[in-house]
């Protein structure tokens, strides 16, 4: 027996398992979301979100509210780059490391922004309840089961001691690096393990401002403290400053070792100024690790976030990645839930987001080496712009038609051309007077585009969906359409003709294309939406 039922039981109340609840309330799903800790975090870790976790968040449309965290303008200092300096009074003789591209008007409809995961956290909690979630923190995951019918889980309020059995037809482990989700589940994890240890330090010093002259960066690393490489962030402001200096375990360093003394004379030295007055807010001590898990799935449970792969947060893909983890994962369990797909859409997410985490979890690496100095030729080489390793992605699963053989999950260069698992390209359109992008299309159900209705494509979606029962429906872009193009021509941007069509999934990603009418449209569609929603081909008609 059960004391509740419920669709998905997310464990974790993270960035990612959060968004796991909002996206899937979203979608009208039905979730029960556990987090040990007491309430949201309330350090401004993860400070920058993404163009397309922007997008992701204006998709399910509160992106707004995101947005309004932000203090001030904090895209100029995503403009900075990474840069390196012996002391921060040094600025003027800054070095600069990194120079990322991240986003940009003919890309996204969306833009960066800075913010730390105390703040956006409170909101996406509100917003998860809003949408249905059972939230309850405090709460730890104490064990769990599956069988081939759903999961049935032992959950306990840490206040009351009050154990809850919990029954869904589906898990989301989103707890983190030492998830007991995952261990549970006996995953094991590949990678290069631990490659540095680090500590947090949450402190207010009001004159570093002034030393830092306004200069514009990501983040600022001081070399000039013995034994150590310090970063400073400005994403998520200067109250507190984040720094995190590292240490030494193999040296017989430990983090109760860095007293509030210690790490005084820390940030004093990377400043450069003895006398700078510093307060010390909080102190938390972290491993720097890639290690990404053999599998996201296993059954009715799924991984997500850190829980599914783990590296060193240079570049800011940790909390953005799992986001994104979180978004294709949600709408693949609303459309199997609901009855439209099948579990052969399940099993994409591991297909399409396992081949994701590790290559984020190298380009980590990539930039890790040369943020502490010991990159050679070689390993710069490999090292991908941020736009790409954020925007342009690609995936290549049994839901995706026509993927290229040779084709990489990161390219060398950005290539959103509206290729088959690739994110569709943001075209700016006009509906009834309005503006919107390409990607405001796409959120529930599966799109058609197409750029006029002489072409038959936009009957024959209407007949398929109808035959498959998949949400599907089919935009016009041109005069005989709702849509007119604001700019540059949309097929242009698709590769496709002006016959031509494109499937694109809820998710934004191209599933299928044609340049060309074909003749019997029914049938090619029938065909390519089957395989896009993880339809069993026996039971197509």
């Amino acid at each position: 027996m059960y004391d509740v039922k419920i669709p998905v039981l997310i464990v974790g109340g993270g960035p990612v398992g959060l968004s796991s609840a909002l996206f899937l309330g979203r979608h009208g799903i039905k979730t029960m979301l556990v987090e040990k800790r007491d309430g949201t975090s309330r350090l401004p870790r993860a400070p920058g979100l993404q163009a397309r976790t922007m997008e992701l968040f204006r998709a399910a449309g509160f992106h707004e509210a995101v947005r309004a965290l932000e203090m001030g303008d904090s895209h100029p200092y995503f403009e900075g780059g990474i840069i390196q300096v012996n002391t921060f009074a040094e600025i003027d003789d800054a070095v600069v490391l990194e120079s990322p591209s991240l986003d940009g008007p003919d890309i996204s409809p969306e833009r960066v922004m800075g913010c730390g995961q105390d703040r956006y956290e409170r909101v996406l909690v509100d917003i998860a309840k809003d949408n249905g979630s059972d939230v309850r923190f405090n709460t730890s995951l104490q064990s769990f089961e599956q069988d081939a019918e759903g999961v049935t889980a032992i959950i306990e309020d840490l206040a009351t001691g009050t154990r809850t059995t919990v029954r869904a037809d589906y898990l989301i482990g989103a707890d983190g690096a030492n998830s007991r989700t995952r261990t549970t589940l006996g995953v094991e994890r590949e990678g290069r393990g631990t490659v540095f240890n680090a500590l947090s330090i949450y402190f207010r010093a009001p004159e570093l401002e002034a030393l830092l002259k306004d200069r514009k960066f990501i983040l600022c690393y001081a070399t000039a403290a013995p034994g150590t490489l310090m970063g400073l962030s400005r994403l998520h402001g200067c109250d507190p400053w984040l720094a995190a200096p590292l240490y030494h375990p193999d040296q017989g360093e430990k983090p109760e070792d860095f007293t509030d003394e210690r790490c005084i004379d820390i940030v004093r030295t990377a400043a450069g100024k003895d006398d700078l007055h510093v307060e010390i807010m909080d102190k938390v001590p972290w491993q720097g690790a890639q290690l990404v898990a053999e599998t996201f799935r296993r059954g009715r449970v799924f991984l997500a976030g850190d829980a599914a792969h783990l590296h060193p947060p240079a570049g800011g893909f940790g909390a953005n990645t799992g986001i994104h983890d979180a978004h294709n994962l949600a709408w693949k369990l609303a459309s199997v839930l609901k009855g439209v797909s099948g579990d052969a859409l399940l099993e994409t997410y591991d297909a399409e987001r396992r081949r994701v985490g590790e290559a984020m979890a190298e380009q980590a690496m990539v930039r890790n080496r040369i943020r502490h100095g010991y990159a050679d030729d070689e390993t710069r080489a490999l090292m991908v712009d941020d736009v790409i390793i954020t925007l342009g992605y690609r995936y290549n699963s049994t839901s995706i038609q026509g993927v290229e053989p040779d084709a990489r999950v990161l390219s060398p260069k950005l290539t959103l051309t509206g290729a088959p698992g690739t994110r569709a390209p943001h075209v700016w359109l006009r509906r009834d007077g309005e503006r919107i992008s390409t990607v405001d299309l796409f959120w529930d159900e599966f799109v058609l585009l197409t750029g006029s209705r002489t072409s038959g494509w936009a009957e024959a979606a209407d007949r398929v969906a109808k035959q498959l029962g998949v949400p599907l429906r089919c935009e016009v872009i041109g005069p005989d359409g709702d849509l007119l193009p604001d700019g540059r021509n949309w097929a242009q941007a698709y590769g496709v003709g002006p016959q031509g069509a494109v499937l694109v999934r809820p998710d934004a990603f191209v599933a299928w294309r044609q340049q060309d009418a074909v003749e019997d449209a029914d049938r090619t569609l029938t065909s390519v939406v089957a395989a896009a929603a993880g339809l069993d081909p026996d039971v197509i008609g």
